[in-house]
């Protein structure tokens, strides 16, 4: 019975005088055939390729897959080549195709597909190696930042191929990075960006975050939370009353500081005066009892911590006990005068004045100019009363002939 390994042998000795009979008949001047149909492929480096060599139509022509030296990889469906880590996948008449597992960047390059036709037709794939960068690394210049400030971080993809791209965000808005791309001994890229920015007070807590794109690797990132300080933010509150402050009313106020660090201080004054004798302040609270006029003014709650002092004034404005007309409610803030509120009554009461005055206006002139009309009559007249017959009357009247000698006519 003959040996099986010598058959195995005898028949990988037969292909390779095959081969050589063929490439010798042949012009031995491959031509690219679009009968003869492969693709380029990417792999991550220690993954796996696949490598495919399919032919439209075979007239039973022989298949064979090369490597970038030109070496055989697969004849038909024999490996001739000692490298186990090249598997048969599929042959058939119109495919051979070949898995490459544990890719390494050596493993690089273009592979052959050949069809022994006359002349051979060829057809290549390119296998590109993919290598990851490393975890990105944050770098930033300050650990704690004052409002205000300007600050410096610097994120670096180490020994990736191709060369990674690095975005920056903070919180949900992207920030642009300077970025700086070097070439390594061992054909390798190093990326680092490097990020500017100034920092304000609700940039505390904010994690900035470091992004690397990659062909080999997604949601590839690194982040750092900013911790800023700031000088403290100050606003007070009414507690009591809700409405208008009246007189023997009591009034509530609360100071609320917030800042970074917590406020070491909180005190309450009175803007151009002394707070009232018997108010009461506890803590960041003001309370002063049975209000009156005199207690009118602002006053102002001061907060300070090591980044500085900020404040907030309420304006006090005592109103009558019980007003004629209930005025509109008004919230006595920082920057607002005194509200100022209008008393129908005293309107009123104006009205009433101007109305009585031109009444009496109106009479004054009517006895005025009735006065004068009879006067007139009167002066027409003079000397008629005491005249003994109507004649002497007319004599004698004022603005009559005055000479008497003058002739008269009568009418009878």
């Amino acid at each position: 019975m003959a040996n099986p390994r010598c058959g195995s042998l005898a028949t990988i000795l037969f292909l390779f005088s095959f081969q050589a009979a063929l490439l010798q008949g042949a012009a031995q001047i491959p031509v690219v055939s679009q009968n003869l149909v492969t693709d380029n492929v990417s792999v991550v480096e220690g993954e796996t390729a696949i490598i495919s060599c399919r032919v439209k139509d075979n007239d039973d022509s022989v298949i064979q897959l090369l490597n970038p030296n030109r070496q055989t990889i697969y004849f038909r469906d024999m490996r001739p080549l000692k490298d186990a880590r090249f598997q048969l996948v599929n042959f058939s008449d119109n495919e051979l195709r070949v898995s490459l597992s544990n890719v390494s960047l050596s493993d690089e390059g273009r592979y052959v597909c050949q069809l022994y036709t006359d002349p051979p037709q060829e057809a290549y794939a390119d296998i590109t190696v993919l290598v990851p960068p490393g975890s990105p690394l944050i770098d930033a210049r300050d650990e704690v930042l004052s409002e205000g400030n300007e600050t410096e971080m610097t994120c670096t993809a180490m020994s990736s191929k191709p060369a990674a791209t690095i975005r920056w965000m903070k919180g949900d808005k992207e920030l642009p990075g300077k970025p700086k791309v070097e070439l390594t001994y061992d054909r390798m890229y190093t990326v680092t960006s490097r990020l500017t920015f100034t920092v304000n007070k609700e940039d505390d807590g904010v994690p900035v975050v470091c992004i690397v794109d990659h062909p080999a690797v997604k949601d590839f990132q690194a982040q750092k939370y900013l911790e800023v300080q700031y000088k403290p933010e100050v606003k007070i509150m009414v507690e009591f009353p809700q409405g208008l402050t009246r007189e023997g009313e009591n009034l509530e106020l609360s100071c609320q500081a917030k800042g970074k660090p917590e406020p070491q201080r909180v005190n309450w004054v009175k803007v151009d005066d002394d707070v009232p004798s018997h108010a009461v302040i506890t803590g960041a609270d003001l309370y002063i009892e049975n209000l009156n006029k005199s207690y009118n003014g602002t006053y102002r709650c001061v907060a300070a911590n090591s980044l500085g002092e900020s404040y907030d004034d309420y304006i006090l404005y005592v109103y009558d006990t019980a007003p004629s007309t209930e005025p509109a409610a008004h919230d006595s803030r920082a920057g607002e005068g005194a509200p100022r509120t209008v008393d129908h009554a005293v309107i009123g009461g104006v009205v009433a004045v101007v109305v009585f005055a031109m009444l009496c206006l109106l009479i004054v002139l009517g006895r005025y100019f009735a006065r004068h009309k009879g006067t007139y009559f009167t002066h027409e007249a003079k000397g008629a009363d005491d005249a003994a017959d109507a004649d002497t009357a007319i004599i004698n009247a004022e603005g009559g002939h005055s000479n008497s000698d003058e002739k008269k006519e009568y009418y009878i």
